[in-house]
């Protein structure tokens, strides 16, 4: 079976949970005996990666428009090269199903978290998402959600299933926790935060609490965003006004970063309207003990295996006690790969993937079915919350 990943920045992973998910999958798929072909941004030319062939594509350098550009590139390339089955990735890409479709390649959408609730889109991108996420219930043979949580929001906002398929954890029983020295770093000598820096993902307000807190140990910032936006200079400023914050940017060494999140005295996770998330799960995965946000997406992965703030003052308390009990700490991080382990495994989530794909080539899962079954979309409305969110941010 051939299979086509469409809509990430492709492979090998360097951005976030999409293309960690397109790699891990990918590659399993691959050795399963499938041909996987990832659509890909960026400057890397090479034909493959583990295995799968690899489709560099030009894309708009723009906020809105990178990605469907380079998706409506994608596809134009897809409809010459045809494959079994289409994994479309991030809803925003809807506007191009009806051209799938009309090819008649089936195609499911992983419809991501709730993105017109995030911070750096105005009221324009935002209402951009909600009408996309009513074009990919309509059109998708089928949707993906990689959480409960979105999978809840799809069955209570369309009266639509959606097929649950999370991410897999990094498990990593031992970590050679030499390298931190490269950074002047010690085991469990510090806090550290791992996350683009958007506006959802809640740096500059981790900033914050760590700042109004009585934390000695110092906290290491790693995460960037490939545009220039009010909230990183904002999250800079705040890092630059106290000589214990140490920003490294992007990490793109990949042993590197797991010995950073195995050798944290906490691992700070800000995230608030993604489903499941690869830097939590990865967290988790190295025996981190984690400090996270108290939004559904983060309790329903972490459970009760980690702290929750939803406050500076929480979030000061927590790392306040972090440092004063670091064995009660040490085994909340045990306890929390402990349930990656059993709960988050990429081969299930492969076969998930293998399983869709198959019954959506053999038609036993479609448009027309879930059509049938469901119903339409309810109405276009924007939900309430909708207009509670702020709109100082430009589109």
């Amino acid at each position: 079976m051939r299979i086509a990943m469409i809509g990430t920045r492709g492979v090998p992973a360097r951005y976030g949970g999409f293309e960690t998910a397109v790699e891990e999958i990918g590659s399993r798929l691959v050795e399963g005996g499938h041909e996987v072909v990832v659509y890909c941004r960026g400057k890397n030319r090479s034909p493959s990666y583990r295995g799968m062939e690899r489709v560099p594509l030009p894309a708009l350098k723009h906020p809105i428009l990178e990605t469907l550009s380079h998706t409506a590139l994608s596809v134009g390339h897809l409809l010459r090269h045809r494959c079994d089955a289409a994994i479309v990735f991030n809803a925003a890409n809807a506007p191009l199903l009806p051209v799938i479709r009309a090819a008649r390649i089936p195609v499911a959408v992983h419809v991501d978290g709730l993105e017109w609730k995030r911070g750096k889109w105005g009221p324009v991108g935002r209402r951009y998402y909600l009408v996309n996420e009513r074009v990919s219930v309509w059109l998708a043979d089928e949707l993906i959600s990689d959480a409960e949580g979105i999978a809840d929001y799809y069955r209570e906002r369309y009266d639509t299933p959606s097929m649950f398929l999370p991410y897999g954890a990094p498990i990593r029983d031992s970590t050679d926790l030499s390298r931190l020295s490269e950074l002047d770093l010690t085991e469990h000598g510090y806090h550290l935060v791992v996350a683009r820096l958007e506006p959802e993902n809640q740096v500059d307000r981790i900033i914050e609490g760590y700042l109004q807190s009585d934390a000695q140990l110092p906290l290491i910032v790693v995460g960037s965003v490939p545009y220039e936006s009010e909230h990183e200079k904002r999250v800079n400023e705040l890092a630059e006004s106290d000589p214990r914050i140490r920003q490294l940017g992007g990490v793109w060494d990949q042993d590197l970063l797991d010995t950073l999140y195995a050798g944290a005295a906490s691992y700070l996770h800000g995230h608030t309207v993604g489903g499941t998330n690869p830097s939590l799960l990865r967290a988790m995965g190295a025996g981190a003990n984690v400090i996270a946000w108290d939004v559904n997406f983060n309790r329903e992965v972490l459970g009760d295996n980690g702290v929750f703030f939803n406050g500076l003052t929480q979030l000061s308390a927590a790392l306040e006690e972090t440092e004063s009990d670091p064995t009660a700490a040490a085994e909340r991080g045990l306890r929390a790969r402990t349930h990656a382990a059993a709960t988050y495994r990429w081969d299930e989530v492969t076969k998930g993937y293998e399983q869709l794909c198959e019954e959506m080539r053999a038609g036993t899962r479609s448009r027309k079915l879930r059509k049938q079954a469901h119903g339409s979309p309810s109405p276009l409305a924007p939900p309430p919350e909708y207009h509670k969110l702020g709109k100082s941010h430009s589109t």
